[in-house]
């Protein structure tokens, strides 16, 4: 495991910082990404490997990782990781998780209260844990002067209304109360559903099927075109197959037609997909290859 700099790129007008919390290895291969025969992971070791598999465990390599986007005068701020002594006893990888976010955040020089937008791209405990910090008495929002923008989908399957995703998990009650409803206390989430538009370069759509709300944002700006796509990809196998969902898509079918309508998209438009969890460059180019996909040209993306 390892612990990285801050990274960036420019795509047209928009910086994008690439803040690494840790990378290493995860879960089995197979475990990660059921449906994905062993013969893949194999007959792919010579780009797969070590980046995103380790051949001699088995493990997939994945990053807990977080993106700052500097555009139109504005910082945003895409997923926000575990969060620091956060109770998860259904999983063991992030209970009293201690990890150096705000840390990372300041040597991209980034500061909380300067971040402006926080995206969400769905409501699991990876992706919203530093929405929010211990203030000493009680959970409040990491970055006092943002908008978050939260989908309104998963905002209500998570949230009490639904019984915190109807009761089955502990850790949804725990992660909602301790990540979420602060910053719903503090009046500064914003709900949206299908399209929301935060400035001339970025858009967020949803891309349901990992869970109710799953979004990407996209990025256009002069001649680059990126798509933030969250966990629709966990591992790059999924690009050569993807009719395969990795073990914590809530709904398959609708997961699959999201997937392959971003990936058609990003090969058409030459859209750089930018997953949550890549390791390696943390992005890739996707083309067409008949009726599949392949990846692009090797070295693209923000960790190059």
């Amino acid at each position: 495991m390892n612990q990285e700099n801050a990274r960036s790129v420019m795509l047209g007008d928009v910086e994008v910082i690439r803040v690494v919390e840790w990378q290493g290895a995860f879960a089995q291969a197979r475990d990660f990404v059921p449906g994905v025969d062993a013969e893949v992971w194999q007959d792919n070791e010579g780009w797969l490997a070590p980046d995103h598999w380790d051949p001699e465990t088995d493990r997939a390599t994945v990053a807990l990782q977080t993106w700052v986007l500097r555009s139109a005068g504005r910082t945003v701020v895409v997923d926000t990781g575990v969060g620091n002594g956060r109770e998860r006893p259904g999983s063991a990888a992030f209970h009293h998780w201690q990890g150096d976010f705000l840390g990372g955040l300041a040597r991209a020089g980034v500061r909380p209260q300067d971040v402006d937008v926080v995206v969400n791209t769905h409501v699991h405990a990876d992706h919203i844990g530093w929405n929010t910090h211990w203030a000493g008495d009680d959970w409040a929002p990491t970055f006092p002067n943002a908008q978050y923008l939260v989908p309104a989908a998963d905002d209500f399957h998570f949230g009490p209304d639904n019984g915190y995703a109807g009761g089955l998990r502990v850790d949804d009650r725990l992660m909602y109360e301790d990540s979420v409803a602060p910053v719903h206390r503090a009046g500064q989430v914003v709900l949206w559903d299908r399209e929301y538009r935060i400035d001339q370069h970025l858009t967020l759509e949803s891309a349901p099927g990992h869970t109710p709300g799953s979004s990407v944002l996209r990025l256009a700006s002069g001649s680059d075109r990126a798509v933030f796509v969250g966990d629709l990809l966990h591992s790059p196998v999924q690009i050569l197959e993807p009719s395969c969902n990795s073990c914590f898509c809530m709904d398959a079918d609708q997961a699959v037609a999201s997937r392959r309508r971003i990936l058609e998209r990003a090969a058409d438009e030459r859209e750089l997909v930018v997953p949550a969890h890549f390791g390696g460059a943390g992005a890739v180019a996707v083309r067409r290859d008949g009726s599949r996909f392949a990846l692009g040209p090797a070295g693209v993306g923000p960790g190059r």
